[in-house]
């Protein structure tokens, strides 16, 4: 049975950067760089949004 034979690379590629980019979120309110934050929150819905409407694009 191979795990990986569906895998996505570009699809791999996004997830990383959201979970990179809420990661931030937690690193930047720790820092107490509420600015940083709001961005790296922002930033992680829309890379996100970006990923669901192209997988949205590839099903149809």
């Amino acid at each position: 049975m191979n795990l990986l034979k569906n895998f996505q690379m570009n699809m791999g590629v996004l997830a990383f950067f959201v979970i990179l980019s809420f990661i931030s979120v937690g690193f930047a309110i720790g820092q107490e760089n509420f600015w940083l934050a709001g961005f790296f929150f922002l930033l992680g819905f829309i890379i996100m949004s970006f990923g669901l409407r192209l997988k949205r694009k590839l099903n149809a």
